[in-house]
């Protein structure tokens, strides 16, 4: 016995280290006097305590809760493109002008890398031309002051030429005189009747700096340069607060990207009189109209903002000035200026969208020009941005 008022040792320690109680009862058929008592058994193991677990739990929980409002967050400032539209419609040049734009300016490597590409571009835009004179009424290159050896020579080139860090004079010179024949000019003018790349005048415009020893690329010969794409190609760029992640998929699996935030169609406006290269039985401008078709009007874009491009206009105008757009389309009864052709091309591909309450914001561009490109790009920014407060519920 322990004189009234102090404390059992063992209590003492039961209160500096309470243990974790266990509650139970006596099987209710046993004779002992505290058969329907509680009482309690003490958890004298060295395991973890429960609540210590609970806490280790608890912070796990939390951290996991953080990473996904970080990850809710991110994905908010991340805008996802989808770059769509028919082979040579400008989608490649887009994203060239966004890296000048908006990225790192071209390295010096990355320069250099385009130079191979420029001189290709350039040598088999002139052999296309040459080729296709023959067929071309009423348009010759008088075989004189050496023009006839100059073509033989462009002709015959092996077909590794362009595979040089510097164009061979004789090459350059060349082209620089054929260039200059009107001859020339007019079969280049014509060049809805076969397949030219677009860029064939600029290069040859620029033939003597293009062949200059030490020749670095600018961006605007970057820009100009046609490489056929080929997979899914993405780039990201950082615009204001956002991120742009823009996806080139040429077509391939585009289900598969059911959930970008923007999705832009291209529309090469100048190829209304064109037909595509692997079958020249079909308009390029009537594919196109097929395409957008089955985009617009897809289940997988219903909640997609859409954007059509129709670009090239600097081509457009230039070709309505000798290939009528009435000549491709029977139903056209406007004049032959480029306001009233613009809106019946514009009028027609945006009457093919099947649902009334869907926006289809549009924009008439020319992808090689900066300026021009920027100014649309900005506008681009902005829908995007109203477009991300509505759904917010700010506007």
């Amino acid at each position: 016995l322990y004189p009234l008022g102090t404390i059992h040792p063992a209590e003492t320690i039961r209160k500096q280290t309470p243990p974790e109680p266990i509650l139970g009862y006596c099987n209710p058929s046993s004779h002992l006097e505290i058969a329907s008592t509680p009482f309690i058994y003490l958890n004298m193991g060295c395991g973890p305590s429960k609540p210590a677990e609970d806490r280790d739990a608890s912070h796990r929980s939390a951290a996991i809760d953080a990473q996904l409002r970080k990850d809710r967050s991110n994905a908010r400032k991340e805008i996802k493109i989808l770059l769509l539209g028919a082979g040579e419609s400008g989608k490649s040049t887009l994203v060239k002008q966004m890296k000048c734009l908006w990225d790192q300016p071209y390295t010096q490597s990355e320069r250099e890398s385009y130079r191979e590409v420029i001189f290709a571009n350039t040598i088999t835009s002139i052999q296309v031309v040459l080729d296709a004179l023959p067929a071309l009424q009423h348009i010759t290159i008088p075989a004189e002051h050496g023009d006839a050896e100059r073509i033989d020579l462009l002709l015959t080139l092996p077909p590794d030429s362009h595979d040089t860090p510097c164009l061979d004079p004789k090459v350059a010179d060349a082209i620089c005189q054929l260039w200059s024949r009107p001859g020339l000019k007019q079969a280049v003018a014509l060049s809805h009747l076969y397949q030219l790349n677009d860029s064939a005048s600029y290069y040859f415009d620029n033939i003597i700096r293009i062949a200059q020893p030490g020749y670095i690329p600018t961006e605007q010969d970057i820009v100009r340069s046609r490489v056929k794409s080929t997979g899914i190609s993405e780039s990201k760029f950082n615009v204001g607060q956002l991120i742009w992640k823009v996806f080139d998929v040429g077509g391939q699996r585009i289900h598969c990207f059911e959930n970008v935030n923007v999705l832009i169609f291209f529309v090469a406006i100048n190829e209304y009189d064109q037909v595509l290269y692997e079958d020249e039985c079909v308009n390029r401008m009537a594919e196109a109209a097929t395409l957008f078709d089955s985009i617009c009007n897809s289940q997988w874009f219903r909640q997609t903002q859409m954007i059509l491009f129709f670009n090239k206009i600097d081509l457009f105008k230039a070709k309505l000035l000798t290939s009528p757009l009435s000549s491709r389309f029977p139903d056209y009864d406007g004049d032959n200026s480029y306001e009233s052709a613009a809106k019946f091309i514009h009028r027609n591909f945006l009457q093919l969208c099947r649902d009334p309450n869907k926006d289809i914001i549009t924009h008439f561009t020319c992808a090689t020009d900066s300026q021009q490109i920027s100014v649309v790009l900005a506008g681009v920014q902005e829908s995007i941005l109203r477009k991300n407060l509505a759904a917010a519920g700010y506007v």
